[in-house]
């Protein structure tokens, strides 16, 4: 069965163009490259890079990058984009890449797409060398524990986010623009005993705020936040 990237890269690319969203923008960009210049890194994998702008951006700070996405598309235009680059079409769960080959491992924002969470993280920690850093963004579990209709009117008209059923892992189709994909909801114990299970030690954990003039945008965000940032090691 289809996850929806296939069908859906052509408008995944109208939306995120090359800059990237509000989103990685005005909330997790600054975070998650401060994580990642505060260390002498000297190869980064991006685990599901889509169309190859993190892996850019980790580039432009001397850092040689592979990116591998199960999307076609992306990656022929993460290509297109960056000739010189190294990505890949492959899965998380079955990355292909020789033991213990980088100091660094991205999933920015793409935990929430793989099905295999344990087999996904497995494969992180295997191609990782000791001492190695994985940093991840990925959306709060409270956020998708409230699905596609997650805000919602009350009885006086006030906006209201309502989540329900968030103990129970599963996956969700979502919509927006010209996109229609699959992620899925997992308790955020779901994600920590993962990584704790694969012998990662958890090294820093924030919830980013976000960085813009747009008040009105910056105050419902502040109200219902989408995102988490965690890095762990590999020890």
């Amino acid at each position: 069965m289809s996850d929806g990237w296939n069908e859906s890269a052509e408008g995944w690319l109208a939306e995120i163009g090359t800059e990237g969203d509000w989103s990685r923008r005005h909330v997790l960009d600054r975070p998650m490259m401060e994580r990642v210049t505060r260390q002498p890194f000297s190869s980064a994998l991006d685990i599901g890079c889509g169309e190859g702008r993190f892996c850019r951006m980790m580039q432009a700070h001397g850092i040689r990058t592979t990116g591998i996405d199960p999307t076609v598309a992306l990656i022929d235009q993460a290509r297109s984009l960056d000739p010189a680059g190294d990505y890949q079409v492959g899965r998380a769960e079955a990355l292909g890449i020789p033991d213990r080959s980088f100091d660094l491992a991205v999933s920015y924002l793409t935990l929430i797409d793989i099905p295999d969470l344990s087999g996904a993280i497995a494969e992180i920690y295997r191609v990782l060398r000791p001492g190695g850093t994985f940093l991840i963004a990925n959306l709060q579990s409270f956020h998708t524990a409230g699905g596609p209709n997650g805000w919602t009117k009350s009885a006086n008209g006030q906006a209201r986010f309502c989540i329900d059923h968030y103990m129970d892992t599963r996956a969700e189709w979502v919509t927006w623009g010209g996109v229609r994909i699959q992620n899925w909801h997992r308790p955020l114990g779901v994600y920590m005993q993962a990584l704790l299970q694969a012998s990662f030690e958890l090294r820093h954990f924030a919830e980013p705020e976000p960085t813009d003039d747009d008040t009105k945008r910056v105050a419902r965000y502040r109200r219902v936040p989408f995102f988490l940032l965690m890095e762990w090691e590999k020890v």
